[in-house]
């Protein structure tokens, strides 16, 4: 819901929480205007109508460009396991992996920082791009300063654009989950957001809470190497809870899900039960929802516990024909819908 004064509508925060707020937004402000109807996965074009996390657009050869763009304003900027030059810099080739494009071509890094922020420290921001890039095996290739006056930021602001190229049919939307495929989270989830949080509020938690933020473009292709991927989507903002809820509107499809199976590290869940949130909802930044045919989720499951980043990797769910667009939750003790986040529970987070 919109907020009103006496101009007329405001924004709130909800409305960049990644839920059902912003989709609205964003589609009276931009679908509306921009978006066309000539979507066709399977022929590599995925546009703005789609609302996935990124754009893609047939080029000569059978080929498309795949095209992805964020922004990103974090409080704190540093936080355990990485900052906000770290996160940009995942966030981006990260969108653009789940869309199969694994091999980046270019990134843009745009800066916006307030009068007085020390070199310093921006320095060191930067240093963090030049390593995260270095990891995801991209550069950045253009970008763009700007410099407010002081006190009109309360921090750092770094936009980045990805671009890549991929043949036309290996494009995977996250509208494609069918009936009967697997559902497979590639590691512990709601990790970056409760570290985060317990940096900015100083809660000091008993063990250590460390973001998951990193370049996921190497997991997603082991992956796809191992067997057929039908749809994936990187858990940021809303967190899996979102994620799986767009899916399975997207395609026209239900999940089902075992809660017991999805993967939450102990000290995480120990400190978003102490602080109310489920981590469910809290945001990812080094991790992916697959959708697998269920005749290779062995396989695929088995190639991400190999690899690095998905050694805690779990098949937590199916597709099904029944209660379509809806994700339903085995606790193990019953039954229940799992629903979006209502609002923006940790705000500044990516």
């Amino acid at each position: 819901m919109t907020d009103t004064d006496e101009t007329g509508e405001v924004l709130t925060l909800s409305h960049g929480a990644g839920a059902s707020s912003m989709r609205s937004l964003i589609d009276s402000l931009a679908v509306s205007r921009f978006a066309d109807d000539d979507d066709d996965p399977s022929a590599g074009t995925v546009g703005l109508a789609a609302l996935d996390d990124g754009a893609a657009h047939p080029i000569q050869g059978d080929r498309s460009v795949v095209v992805t763009t964020d922004s990103h304003v974090v409080d704190p900027p540093r936080f355990p396991g990485g900052d906000i030059g770290r996160l940009a810099v995942a966030g981006t080739v990260n969108d653009l992996a789940v869309m199969g494009a694994t091999e980046p071509l270019m990134l843009t890094c745009s800066l916006v920082v307030e009068e007085g922020y020390h070199v310093d420290e921006l320095d060191s921001i930067m240093a963090s791009v030049e390593d995260t890039c270095e990891d995801a095996g991209v550069q950045v290739t253009t970008g763009d300063t700007k410099v407010m006056g002081s006190g009109d930021l309360d921090g750092p602001v770094i936009n980045t654009t990805g671009v890549a190229v991929v043949p036309s049919g290996s494009v995977v939307p996250d509208s494609a989950l069918s009936v009967g495929d697997a559902i497979i989270v590639s590691g512990t989830v709601g990790d970056h957001g409760i570290a985060l949080l317990s940096e900015r509020e100083d809660f000091g938690f008993e063990g250590d809470l460390e973001s998951d933020v990193a370049p996921v473009n190497d997991l997603v292709r082991t992956a796809a190497e191992a067997g057929r991927v039908t749809a994936m989507k990187d858990p940021t903002r809303g967190g899996v809870a979102t994620a799986l809820n767009e899916m399975a509107s997207k395609s026209d499809i239900g999940l089902e899900l075992d809660e017991p199976a999805i993967p939450v590290d102990g000290t995480v869940a120990s400190a978003a039960e102490v602080l109310g949130i489920d981590p469910l909802d809290v945001a990812n930044e080094g991790k992916v929802i697959f959708g697998v045919d269920a005749e290779d989720a062995d396989a695929v499951l088995e190639a991400l516990q190999d690899h690095p980043q998905g050694r805690d990797a779990a098949l937590v769910g199916h597709a099904t024909d029944e209660h379509t667009g809806r994700v339903v939750l085995d606790t193990g003790f019953g039954r229940r819908y799992l629903s979006e986040p209502e609002g923006e529970a940790l705000p500044r987070i990516c």
